[in-house]
């Protein structure tokens, strides 16, 4: 299970990164997500590592 955290602003990011920050329903910082553990999610993770903070329970 991944606990995801928005902590930079999405202002400045591409369209791609803006639609992946959607995708995972992160529109705040400071808002948390939790997901499964799935190749799909480690994907967005990968593209939008530097705006986030993950943490793995």
């Amino acid at each position: 299970m991944y606990t995801i955290k928005l902590v930079r602003s999405r202002i400045g990011c591409t369209p791609k990164q803006r639609h992946t920050l959607d995708a995972l329903g992160l529109k705040r910082i400071r808002q948390e997500k939790s997901f499964e553990e799935a190749p799909a999610v480690a994907g967005m993770i990968a593209k939008v590592n530097h705006l986030i903070e993950v943490t793995k329970s």
